[in-house]
């Protein structure tokens, strides 16, 4: 079967793109369009059967991914199902299984059964803990035991798949002869860094990457090109390791649109908040463009238990200057495997942050959602208020804690409600207050 982008280009329009076309309110042909040229991916593996499908790209609403998964302290597969719910429930567009613990093809599978939208997985995790199970070391991995694992995942019905491609010699010896405060702080950067300073050898995903591009056209997976050396802390933000591996992303993905394979290309996690916009314009002038995928940027260092609102802020100017997709952050980051209440956090809090740049970005329907709440806000209609809310449960909830159940007003203001004020005066007939 054909992937998105290979029919696209021979000018058949996908029942995934007329999916994507009424969801984001743009003309099909718009979106058939983009997937041919890459500037949107519809990351909707043939096998993931009960999906609806998502476009990430130009001209769409900004994108949330929410990590869930399983770890060696935490193994049950059923707390990442209840995570799963909560992120759908709270409007992700993604997830992406991260599991490292007991049984991952259960989990993958389960997760991938479960889930209405995109699923995303990590390879590499899964390969290195074969690997340290089988062979004793992470360095001991083979390229076998790399490539099954992908076309097991492939098979699965995995979406898409952060695959490690650029972390290569040359990006590491620069890092190294520059310096860094965090070196490596990518889990799968760390994997593949590791591996290939052992074994004095090439990356092994950026040498089989035709042989990557083959399972992936087969079950029309996204390859999301990871961000292996991304940097840890703001000091190390925009440096060479990073850089050079930015350009040989842009490479692959040159080399994966030639065989009619779909692409994101990952972005950098600790970025001061005067380099995001530049950081998000070097990676589409040399990714010409591709679909970004940030997770991030926080920018500082010094907030754990708060790196959602760290992220949030850097977030937002990501987007606005160009990402198409954020990756969550929780109160979590930085700690501990979040709770469901951290995944309800977290997607929220990566969703305020879209919102606010599909308001700049133009994206269909984002100043109607606004000018909406404001209207409901101008007559306290309260019932609508919560409608519209981003988080209506919390909203109600606070509503109904702090205020009489007959009260227009809130409780902040009371008897001197400017609205209530501006309306009696100004819009008398449109005042809640007057009989």
């Amino acid at each position: 079967m054909a992937t998105q982008m290979q029919q696209a280009r021979e000018g058949r329009i996908t029942d995934a793109m007329k999916i994507v076309a009424e969801e984001e309110r743009i003309p099909v042909e718009t979106i058939r369009e983009r997937v041919a040229n890459g500037t949107i991916a519809i990351c909707a593996n043939i096998n993931h059967k009960n999906l609806r499908p998502r476009g990430v790209g130009e001209g769409l609403r900004v994108k949330v991914n929410a990590n869930i998964g399983t770890s060696s302290t935490f193994p049950d597969i059923e707390p990442e199902l209840e995570k799963l719910d909560e992120a759908v429930r709270c409007g992700a567009d993604a997830v992406m299984d991260l599991s490292t613990g007991n049984n991952i093809d259960v989990s993958r599978q389960r997760i991938i059964e479960h889930s209405p939208i995109m699923v995303g997985t990590v390879p590499l995790y899964q390969a290195t803990v074969r690997s340290i199970r089988e062979h004793g070391a992470v360095v001991e991995m083979t390229d076998d035991d790399i490539l099954e694992t992908i076309e097991q995942q492939a098979k699965d019905g995995a979406d898409f798949m952060t695959l490690h491609c650029g972390v290569t010699r040359s990006a590491i010896e620069r890092m190294r002869r520059q310096g860094r405060v965090m070196d490596i702080v990518s889990r799968g950067g760390s994997f593949i860094a590791g591996w290939m300073l052992h074994n004095e050898m090439e990356n092994p995903l950026y040498e089989h990457y035709d042989d990557i591009l083959d399972i992936c056209e087969k079950y029309d997976v996204t390859i999301s090109l990871g961000d292996g050396m991304r940097p840890g802390c703001t000091a190390d933000a925009t440096d060479r390791g990073q850089l050079t591996e930015l350009i040989t992303l842009g490479e692959l993905v040159d080399r994966a649109w030639k065989r009619g394979v779909q692409v994101m290309v990952e972005g950098p996690g600790h970025v001061p908040y005067d380099q995001i916009e530049a950081n998000m314009k070097l990676e589409k002038r040399l990714c010409r463009h591709a679909p970004f995928y940030v997770l991030g940027p926080l920018v500082t260092d010094i907030a754990p238990g708060y790196d959602h609102i760290t992220a949030a802020i850097g977030g937002t100017l990501a987007a606005v200057s160009g990402a198409d997709f954020l990756c969550y952050v929780t109160p979590a980051e930085h700690l501990a495997l979040p709770t469901i209440e951290d995944v309800h956090t977290g997607v929220i809090t990566s969703r305020i942050a879209a919102h606010a740049a599909d308001l700049v970005r133009g994206v269909p329907g984002a100043r109607e959602w606004d000018l909406e709440m404001a209207k409901a806000r101008k007559v306290l209609d309260w019932n609508r208020q919560m409608e519209l809310a981003i988080d209506p449960d919390l909203a109600k909830k606070k509503r109904g804690a702090r205020n009489p159940a007959d009260e227009g007003a809130c409780s902040m203001c009371g008897d001197y409600c400017a609205v209530e004020i501006i309306n009696k005066y100004f819009h008398k007939e449109n005042c809640p207050c007057q009989d």
